[in-house]
């Protein structure tokens, strides 16, 4: 066995240099364009990737249309891969079986035998069990590929030739919608009616100048295979359709349907689009055992071959609103189906069109194919009228041709001589069967002949005025509207639009929380706990170090509590996220941003509609209520604004009639509530004037029940409305001191 000889050295006797960078965007970019151009974007004509338009042209081939017997799905897979699509058979097998889907193509393209999947996620059996044939919808795609409507370029393998675009005589990219992700774009448009985008398309014919804005009268919105409710505004819908980039709301439809003995429960019907049936029901069933959905009691699948999911209420006296609002936010019972009508225009220039642009492309394009058809059959009746006129002179000379076609060596040029016949007349004479002369009748010939030469005269005519072509596409568009209309099984609309239901009445964190009675219990240094139940001694608890005890007060899980620090910012807590009361809690700085070198003051839970009093150091301060400081972030909310070095020194409850306030001074005010503005926020008024110090505290009381204070030893004492009267004054005075007994820390206790 001889050595191998080494590969010859390239030319130039040396490697070339390249630049790495150069090469990899090179590459890359080759890489790119491939994807964009050969995989991942529709063309903006016929709505189809080249996967999808090569299994049709395959099924074409194999003359599958929906008059035909089923094939093997491993037939048409082998063959596509073999021809056109040099990937593997399982990426083609995937987009047919999606084609085929009816819960997954508004308008499936194959006709599929066997089991091609369902909407709980489960996949198709392998090729070689089904079986498939193309649909009408299909057949209108491609209806005139053989009659010259479309170019053609070279397979992979060079030795076929594929189409570049399908004649697409129905509006398949707004139709079925697409998806697909390449290098740096993607594109995700959602199904429409047919035959709202033909009205549409009607429309755009009669008024060339038409903008998105307009034909969203027609088309109002997706039309989803599965169904469900769109909840956007519709000035929402006419901006996605304007740009070309959105997204929609789904939700899925649900009734109540009553029970046994005053029960009820809800029924899902309809899912949105693009969401697996199993895995919705699994992650609710996940919700319900994690107490995430405390409306909830059950959930059951009972669907067969149309959706049906009911749930169960905890109770019979739930809202079922505000259950299914729970569920529309925590699980893809709403879903959103975003919009991006990237695709490629003319087949060769990715871009994001609107509705009415979209909708030009498949219009001028199928004006394209109607002239190239016409064309075509205008050489069809040339080339026919050629061969008739030669029939006619067969006719008028019989016996003659005969006699040449017998007794000359070479009779196509004896026939083209003696009668000045052209080649094609000729052949066709000579080809004819004897058995056919029988047939052949002047009477006929003249009327072929004369029909021909209409059809000709209209087809002229036709190519030669636009208003014509525009006429006979407005003609085929309302063919399409009419096979596939809204009175159809096929084209009723299946996904309807509703407002979105006013839910700012409802506290939805409130309805997905279970309540139940909690302890909150705050420290010295700032740290929360929640113990479970209404914990009345608290005395027993430990705390971290040297920290102690500051607050504690019964909420429960579902309450919302106020954290009040010293800069005047008001910071709001979810008590179902609080740490529980086994460990000594958490830091609430870690939960809320308290700017650094601020105190927290204050904390107790919400309430609705109470109005509280605040005051800094200065002596400043005005009534706002609790739901004026509720915050959803961990910034919080400014409610008091201080100048340094003033601080939030004053938190109270504003019930009652009269403020009664005392400062560092010990000079006691009392004056009415009505003298306090009510704010949401700002630096408010002057309460009490002080020459040195500052507030020391404050209490709103009814005149009625009188002044009322608890002594350091825990006795209350209660001053009535006659002895108070030379403590009565008015907002901003400075007071006197106050009646003997009053606590020597100034406070109120």
């Amino acid at each position: 066995m001889g050595k191998l000889d080494p590969p010859a050295p390239p030319s130039g006797g040396g490697s070339d240099i390249v630049n790495l960078r150069d090469a990899l965007e090179e590459r890359y970019l080759a890489y790119a364009l491939s994807t964009i151009m050969g995989r991942a974007l529709p063309d903006a004509r016929d709505g189809l990737k080249p996967v999808h338009r090569r299994i049709l042209y395959g099924m074409q081939i194999l003359r599958l249309d929906p008059a035909s017997t089923f094939k093997k799905c491993a037939k048409i897979v082998g063959d596509v891969m073999g021809s056109f699509h040099p990937h593997g058979d399982q990426a083609i097998y995937e987009a047919l079986v999606r084609l085929a889907q009816d819960f997954s193509s508004r308008y499936p393209l194959i006709d599929g035998q066997g089991n091609f999947g369902n909407i709980d996620g489960d996949s198709a059996a392998a090729y070689r069990y089904t079986e498939a044939r193309m649909t009408a919808v299909a057949g209108l795609l491609l209806e005139g590929i053989d009659e010259d409507a479309i170019d053609y370029r070279d397979n992979y393998s060079g030795d076929q030739q594929e189409p570049i675009v399908l004649p697409a005589a129905f509006p398949n990219l707004l139709a079925n919608g697409s998806q697909g992700i390449a290098v740096g774009m993607a594109t995700s448009i959602p199904p429409h009616n047919v035959a709202e985008l033909c009205d549409a398309a009607l429309y755009l014919i009669s008024h060339p100048q038409a903008t998105s804005d307009q034909l969203v009268t027609f088309v109002p919105g997706p039309d989803f295979p599965t169904g469900g409710i769109i909840v956007d505004t519709p000035e929402s819908l006419a901006e996605t359709y304007r740009t070309g980039r959105g997204s929609f709301r789904v939700r899925a439809r649900w009734a109540k349907e009553e029970g046994n003995r005053g029960t009820w429960f809800v029924v899902v019907t309809e899912i949105p689009y693009g969401v697996q049936k199993s895995r919705l029901i699994e992650k609710m069933a996940e919700l319900i055992n994690d107490k995430k959905l405390p409306l909830v009691a059950d959930i059951r699948d009972e669907s067969a071959e149309d959706v049906r999911v009911v749930i169960e209420p905890r109770s019979r006296t739930v809202d079922p609103a505000v259950m299914m609002e729970s569920l529309f936010r925590l699980t893809e019972l709403e879903s959103r189906f975003a919009m991006n009508m990237n695709v490629l225009v003319d087949g060769v220039v990715p871009r994001v069109l609107s509705l009415s642009e979209a909708l030009r492309q498949w219009l001028d394009h199928r004006r394209d194919v109607l002239v190239r058809r016409s064309r075509h059959r205008l050489g069809e009746i040339e080339h026919r009228l050629e061969v008739v006129a030669g029939m006619l002179l067969i006719f008028l000379n019989l016996d003659e041709v005969i006699r040449i076609i017998r007794e000359e060596d070479e009779p196509k040029d004896a026939l083209k001589t003696r009668f000045a016949l052209s080649d094609v007349q000729a052949n066709y004479i000579l080809d004819t069967r004897l058995r056919s002369l029988r047939k052949l009748e002047e009477m006929q010939l003249n009327a072929e002949h004369d029909a021909l030469m209409k059809e000709k005269a209209g087809i002229e005519e036709l190519l030669g005025d636009e208003v014509r072509q525009w006429k006979t596409i407005t003609w085929q568009v309302r063919d399409v509207r009419k096979k596939f209309g809204p009175e159809t099984k096929l084209g009723k609309r299946r996904t309807t639009f509703e407002t979105m239901p006013d839910t700012s009445e409802v506290d939805l964190t409130e309805a997905m929380i279970e309540r139940e009675p909690i302890t909150v219990v705050v420290t010295e240094k700032g740290w929360i706990r929640s113990l479970k139940g209404h914990v009345a001694d608290v005395t027993s608890l430990g705390f971290k170090g040297d920290d102690a005890l500051k607050t504690s007060f019964f909420a429960e899980t579902t309450s919302k509590i106020l954290v009040f620090a010293t800069n005047g910012k008001v910071f709001t807590l979810d008590a179902s996220k609080l740490p529980g009361g086994r460990g000594h809690g958490e830091p609430i700085r870690l939960m809320v941003d308290i700017e650094e070198g601020e105190d927290i003051l204050f904390v107790m839970p919400y309430r609705q509609g109470v109005k509280m009093i605040l005051s800094g150091t200065d002596g400043r301060g005005f009534a706002v209520g609790q739901d004026e400081m509720i915050s959803s972030t961990r910034k919080g909310r400014a409610v008091l604004n201080l100048d340094a070095p003033s601080r939030l020194a004053l938190v109270v409850e504003a019930t009652g009639d009269h403020v009664a306030i005392i400062g560092d001074n010990r000079k006691l005010l009392v004056f009415g509530l009505d003298e306090i503005p009510e704010m949401s926020r700002g630096k408010g008024v002057r309460l009490q004037r002080y020459k040195d110090g500052g507030i020391a505290d404050a209490k709103v009381f009814a005149m009625a029940d009188g002044l009322t204070w608890k002594d350091s030893a825990g006795r209350n004492f209660t001053v009535a409305k006659p002895e108070l009267n030379e403590w009565i004054g008015k907002r901003a005075e400075a007071g006197r001191l106050p009646p003997k007994g009053f606590p020597k820390n100034n406070r109120f206790g």
